[in-house]
């Protein structure tokens, strides 16, 4: 996956969970749970949602590693 396309699938499951999300406004490294309001049961969904779109597995441990778009696409991508 490029970072292009891990963008665009984190962009779309976060539009799923938060329709109402201004994704233009979100920072690079800023925290998704703070800056889009999300809960935990959005958060997972986001996380189902990601790992539809995408086809990678995602586990409560990588959790961590996907708080950020950022974290999101360094994550799909591999790097």
């Amino acid at each position: 996956m490029t970072p292009e396309q891990a963008r665009t699938a984190v962009s779309e499951s976060l539009l799923r969970v938060a329709p109402e999300a201004e994704l233009d406004r979100l920072g690079w490294e800023e925290d998704l749970r703070e800056a889009l309001d999300l809960d935990s049961l959005d958060f997972q969904a986001f996380l189902a949602e990601l790992s539809a779109r995408s086809g990678h597995r995602i586990d409560e441990e990588d959790y961590g590693r996907l708080s950020s778009m950022a974290g999101c696409v360094r994550f799909l991508t591999g790097r």
